[in-house]
């Protein structure tokens, strides 16, 4: 039996000889190499901390200790080690392994996670609770890697935990795309001796001693600590750590376990808050370092099933996938090269929006803000207000990381910010972190702001053309990837503020479609006519300002309409209807219903999935439509009834 096999828990680990460890380590790599090929995940990032990980466990007990991890992509090696091992052939499945931490989970997963720049915060919270329990004999652990460790929010939590003496061990994974990596043996040395409880309590010692000396004595005592801390400072890149008050060990490697080991246990002695920078190498034994070394989620690459035969003739081949970050760039790429006053911002996400594509013609007008979100829109702001035009491409989910500032440097200001919200919807394999569900709700609450969403990746284009033409914030919503099939019929006329269009007429009921869902609306309409029953089918286009004309003319020439949306019903495009409706003089007679996200968490899974359990898929939609028509035949036509269910 391998000496991976032989570990299926914490306690197992901590049961392999000292040089069992780096074989075990090999062996974790390359399993989670094969899976992760597999399944698809990010991968890169937990091939940098397989030893790090390792070292951890061997030194701490994660069901007594607390171990809260950044972002959390790469607690890959933590879940095996914690007896998920068997589970990865479902990783980010509908109802299988999370990628990221899930407290739901395992009793091993401390904290549920998946945006960055908040693990410090949220340890300190952790290690608080304990000291004003009183309870000394565990340690909360909190690893920081990557970009977050220069996000906003791990300063804050730097600056606010440094001043005090909670008992805390940051963990700084340095994959050196960020902080300089620093080498030399008298660091190695002194990092080593000062982890030592012997030497912090001599260190005191001396300084009582000095201060003891008659006349002298207080001033030789400063003296001392000001000329180690002027050496510690020369030979060591940690200063900035030091003056908000950490205890600052490193630069260490990594990638040597038994080095980790050893500092992880002496650490674990050490008083109040400790920073410990390490150096790892990201996408470590990947066979394609280039693409892993990037935070990027790899694809799924299934084999076919063992004894299905290999097709000998060619296939039909498909149709390319038109997706809306292609459109985006294109887009992007022609309006920087007409108007030099266009320019584009992201939150360290060039490759996911497809802005990597326009940065080569473009480098100065491309801005990478990295984790930086609160930055990134107010910077935005600021463009804008020297008659510059910035387009904000971010993830949904991200943006509201800075909701404050969409209020105050873009909104108050009335200036004309575009915001590009990428991952709009059910989002898929990564989550409940990363769902872009509610959007619509926490922006169209702000007076005068444009939304609008794409039924379709052209669609797109013309969106964008149009947003950058307004004088005021706007923002387009539009979901991952695209569509195979051809452009929507009909959706080709030119995009006004609050005017949608007419699809497919029906004169039994209505769907009031909204973005990405348009083309399901369609599809169910299409399955709806073979049983006789005629719907039409409406790009609403905007959901501020609504299209009230349009609405209005539905709501007394049918007797069913229904919204549909990719967005938590609460507050979405519905709820925008609904509130349309209650402004009227008289009651309409149209039953409506609203179609959307329920109110629950929505977690890791395949977007198809999920929308076929909300019955906002084709068939779900036409089941429905059938159900509501076939309720509204037995109830007089006078008796109107509004509900979102």
């Amino acid at each position: 039996m391998s000496v991976f096999d032989r570990v299926r828990s914490p306690q197992d680990l901590k049961a392999l000889a000292p040089d069992e460890v780096a074989a075990y380590c090999a062996e974790l790599r390359a399993f989670l190499i094969r899976s992760v090929t597999a399944t698809g995940g990010h991968l890169g990032s937990n091939l940098g901390v397989v030893e790090l990980t390792v070292a951890l466990h061997r030194v701490f007990d994660f069901k007594t200790d607390r171990l809260v991890l950044d972002t959390s992509h790469q607690v890959y090696p933590h879940k095996v080690i914690t007896g998920r091992g068997d589970r990865f052939p479902t990783l980010r499945r509908t109802d299988g392994l999370s990628g990221f931490m899930h407290r739901g989970e395992s009793p091993y997963d401390t904290f549920t996670s998946g945006h960055a720049g908040t693990a410090v915060s949220a340890a300190a919270g952790l290690a608080l609770a304990d000291k004003l329990r009183g309870i000394d004999d565990r340690r909360v652990v909190a690893i920081v890697g990557d970009a977050a460790a220069a996000s906003g929010a791990t300063f804050e939590a730097l600056n606010d935990v440094g001043q005090g003496d909670t008992n805390l061990l940051v963990i700084l994974n340095d994959n050196q795309w960020s902080i300089a990596r620093t080498v030399g043996a008298m660091r190695k040395y002194l990092n080593r001796i000062r982890t030592l409880p012997a030497y912090r309590e001599g260190k005191g010692e001396l300084h009582e001693a000095l201060g003891s000396v008659p006349f002298f004595g207080d001033r030789l005592s400063r003296w001392a600590g000001n000329v180690k801390e002027a050496f510690a400072n020369a030979i060591s890149p940690g200063h900035l750590f030091r003056e908000l008050g950490w205890t600052y060990f490193g630069p260490e490697n990594g990638h040597d376990v038994h080095r980790m080991e050893q500092l992880l246990l002496d650490l674990k002695r050490v008083k109040g808050p400790v920073l410990l920078h390490v150096v790892t190498e990201k996408g470590r034994g990947a066979p394609d370092k280039g693409h892993e070394a990037a935070h990027a989620v790899s694809e799924p690459k299934l084999p076919r099933p063992a004894g299905e035969p290999q097709p000998l003739l060619a296939v039909e081949p498909v149709a390319p996938v038109v997706k809306y970050q292609d459109v985006f760039a294109r887009t992007m790429k022609a309006v920087m090269d007409h108007d030099p006053r266009v320019v584009a911002i992201t939150a360290a996400m060039p490759s996911g929006t497809s802005l990597d594509k326009v940065a080569p013609e473009h480098a100065e007008r491309v801005i990478d803000v990295g984790i930086c979100e609160q930055h990134g829109v107010a910077l935005a702001g600021g463009l804008a207000d020297a008659g510059m035009k910035p387009v904000v491409a971010i993830y949904s989910t991200f943006l509201q990381r800075g909701y404050d500032q969409i209020w105050q440097e873009v909104v108050v200001q009335g200036l004309p910010v575009v915001f590009a919200m990428d991952r709009a919807g059910i989002v898929g394999g990564d989550g409940v972190t990363h769902q872009g569900l509610y959007d619509i709700a926490y922006l169209r609450t702000f007076p005068d702001i444009v939304l609008m969403a794409p039924a379709d990746p052209p669609e797109l284009d013309r969106m964008l053309r149009h947003a950058l033409s307004l004088a005021k914030p706007s923002a387009v919503r539009y979901p991952r990837g695209g569509h195979a099939d051809a452009p929507l019929a009909g959706n080709d006329t030119p995009v006004r503020t609050g005017r949608g269009e007419l699809l497919r007429e029906g004169k039994d009921m209505v769907f009031l479609a909204y973005g990405n869902l348009v083309r399901e609306a369609l599809a169910a309409a299409e399955e709806l006519s073979e049983v006789g029953i005629e719907a039409a089918v409406f790009n609403a286009r905007f959901a501020r300002p609504l299209d009230t004309r349009a609405i209005d003319r539905f709501l007394e020439s049918h007797r069913l309409v229904m919204t549909v949306e990719e967005h938590a019903i609460a507050g979405g495009f519905g709820s925008a209807v609904l509130e349309h409706i209650a402004t009227l003089p008289t009651p309409p007679q149209a039953v409506v219903r609203v179609l959307g996200v329920p109110d629950q968490l929505v977690w890791h899974g395949e977007a198809s999935d999920w929308r076929e359990r909300f019955g906002l898929d084709a068939r779900g939609l036409a089941a429905r439509a059938r159900r509501e028509l076939t309720a509204l035949a037995s109830r007089p036509s006078e008796d109107p009834s509004h509900t979102t269910r």
